[in-house]
């Protein structure tokens, strides 16, 4: 594809960058457009990269590499316009910032070519404030021990999702869940009013009991390793300091209570998941399916269908989902839920990253 195609592309990232509060990348990206389109360094990082899938993909890989070099002090110049590492982004300096942007690309073009290979692995540690109350939904119709399965888990620091803390709300329709010192602090998650099945679910089960923690991924990330570490830190938007703070919370929350993620594609790992008795076993996903193939997720979706029909009060299953959906001329990130093989819930709505979120009437 041509490189005017590949600055559309990033075009696109810098209007959803600004659309979703990050006005440092919204401001450099439309001159890495220009850039590639010019055919200057950053359209020599690009290379061969071009026809990256997803919209996203080149814009998100060339800020992750670049963001890695800052975090790791190999970028003074630029760092001083990077909240993430001690310095201030403003307007008034946009002109040095792309400088040191495109001086940084230039000097480290191999590098940044090296992460064009990466496949962007934010692994949003917000988009937990939907999946766990969708779990608390399951639960509430079936409380037991719960094996919890994640799909394109990437560092699968969202199976720990129990042990995060959760608030939203005001006075009687307040929700509050989870350990109140916990690192992670999903704080004003929910806007008002809380939807009732939610304060229901939370008092109902002020606590779950997760017995099994494992997931899948194409490219997974070690979170306990410091180049793994690294990688999830560098696809957070520098400008996003409470991103960055629910990582690092998360990291730490990694390195004391273990899950497994195995490197294989999410239809071979759910053809292994069986049910078993005196448990319920969740399987859940976000923001995943568009980077899954149709016949791939064809087979998942006949491998749902066959633990949903095994489902029963001893052995029970639950899907939990937070995707975009059609709704018209909308396309909202929804949560979803469906327990034994009932119909699917569409119960709330959400920014892509997870927070805040608002819940909707309940439709099938």
């Amino acid at each position: 594809m041509s490189r005017e195609r590949a600055a559309e592309m990033i075009e696109w990232q810098a209007r959803a960058c600004a659309e979703l509060g990050s006005p440092l990348y919204a401001e450099l990206l439309p001159r890495v457009a220009e850039d590639v389109r010019a055919g200057g360094v950053c359209a020599r990082a690009v290379t061969g990269h071009e026809d990256a899938p997803g919209p996203d993909a080149i814009a998100l890989r060339l800020l992750g590499g670049v963001h890695a070099l800052v975090l790791a002090e190999q970028a003074p110049e630029l760092a001083a316009h990077y909240p993430s590492a001690g310095g201030e982004f403003r307007t008034d300096r946009r002109d040095t910032l792309w400088h040191a942007f495109r001086d940084t690309v230039g000097g480290a073009l191999a590098h940044v070519r090296d992460w064009l290979d990466r496949p962007p692995q934010t692994n949003e540690v917000g988009r937990a404030n939907v999946l766990l109350p969708g779990t608390l939904r399951a639960a509430a119709r079936h409380p037991l021990p719960i094996r919890l399965f994640e799909l394109g888990a990437s560092a699968g620091l969202n199976l720990r999702a129990d042990l995060f803390r959760y608030s939203g709300g005001a006075g009687a329709e307040r929700f509050d869940w989870g350990p109140e010192s916990s690192p992670v602090q999903l704080s004003d998650g929910w806007r008002q009013p809380v939807p009732e099945w939610l304060t229901e679910a939370a008092r109902a089960h002020p606590t779950l009991e997760v017995v099994q923690r494992g997931g899948c991924d194409l490219s997974p990330v070690d979170p306990l390793s410091p180049d793994g570490a690294l990688a999830l830190r560098a696809y957070v938007w520098p400008d996003q300091c409470a991103r960055a703070a629910r990582l690092d919370g998360a990291l730490a929350l990694a390195a004391e209570e273990p899950a497994e993620v195995e490197r294989c594609g999410v239809a071979e790992y759910l053809a292994g998941v069986e049910l078993r008795p005196g448990t319920l076993t969740v399987v859940w996903h976000s923001v995943m399916r568009q980077y899954v193939p149709a016949e791939e997720w064809a087979r998942v979706e006949r491998d749902l269908r066959r633990l949903a029909a095994a489902s029963g009060p001893d052995a029970a299953f639950a899907q939990v989902g937070f995707e975009p959906r059609r709704a018209g001329e909308r396309r909202p990130f929804t949560l979803s839920v469906r327990v034994d093989a009932g119909p699917e819930e569409w119960l709330a709505e959400a920014a892509p990253h997870g927070l805040p979120a608002r819940g909707t009437a309940p439709t099938t």
